[in-house]
């Protein structure tokens, strides 16, 4: 049997950085090879036909060489653009936020199917949400800068960050207290990312912050329901803002940082100003 020399991928593109004078260095995520980097020889050329097929957040078909110590994309076909996505600036941004939380969380060369699949399922609807928007909205925001984040995307965003924990093996505990184990009451309880959960009333002087009974039926709701299910959920400013409080603690603890991207989502959504 001849060696294999290159070999076809579905990907999407999470990151790229340009190298010398025209190539580019991207990163890929594949649903059975995992995140690696390959190298786009000559795609900043203005006559080069990969290009425009290894824009951010694309999902492409590539046919990709094998090399020393990068791989090398030889050929590359779109196959989704979102390009409603694109035209609105929270949208975009909060698909470059799940992207970096994919690139941050997904060890390289790993393979995670399931993961693959929630990130493109996300950007699909985003990008559904985005397209109504742009249907619906007012000839005076044409240039889409008054469109704000809503209560839909925003529980879309914790929907992601909770399956997206779950995914790599850090899935927070609400059933549980997260300290003694024991079987956790429909009631104001604690959490603690730290802990990895809920803590019980009887484990209290462990809480890092108050959980209110509406916020703990929601997180539950949202890692055992499907997105479809999910969206049905209506959530008033303070509820998202407690969901939102909870799932940056427990991604900050596992990344052991806070995201730039994080500041920038909250002032676009703060309502336009009189």
């Amino acid at each position: 049997m001849r060696p294999q020399h290159s070999y076809a991928t579905e990907a999407m593109i999470l990151k790229r950085t340009d190298l010398g004078e025209a190539d580019r260095l991207v990163t890929l995520f594949t649903p059975y090879k995992g995140k690696f980097h390959a190298l786009a020889k000559g795609a900043r050329r203005p006559i080069s036909k990969l290009g425009g097929h290894l824009e951010l957040l694309n999902r492409s078909q590539l046919q990709v060489a094998l090399g020393r110590n990068l791989d090398i994309i030889t050929q590359a076909e779109v196959r989704e653009n979102f390009l409603p996505l694109r035209t609105e600036l929270w949208h975009m941004t909060c698909a470059f936020y799940l992207s970096e939380l994919v690139d941050r969380f997904v060890e390289e060369r790993v393979a995670h199917a399931d993961i693959y699949t929630l990130l493109l399922q996300t950007l699909r609807y985003l990008d559904a949400d985005a397209g109504a928007l742009v249907q619906q909205r007012a000839p005076a925001d044409a240039d889409g800068t008054t469109i704000r984040g809503n209560g839909k995307t925003s529980l879309l965003l914790r929907y992601f960050e909770m399956h997206l924990l779950s995914a790599v093996g850090y899935a927070p505990s609400f059933y549980n207290c997260a300290a003694c184990s024991s079987e956790l009451l429909p009631q104001e309880n604690g959490f603690k990312a730290s802990l990895g959960g809920v803590l019980c009333s009887q484990c209290s002087h462990l809480w890092e912050r108050h959980l209110s009974l509406n916020a703990f039926k929601v997180l539950r709701y949202l890692q055992e329901k499907t997105w479809l299910e999910a969206a049905r959920v209506r959530l008033n400013v303070p509820l998202q803002a407690e969901l939102e409080a909870v799932m940056h603690s427990l991604l900050r603890f596992h990344l052991e940082r806070d995201l730039k991207v994080w500041s920038f989502l909250d002032m676009l959504s703060l309502p336009p100003e009189d």
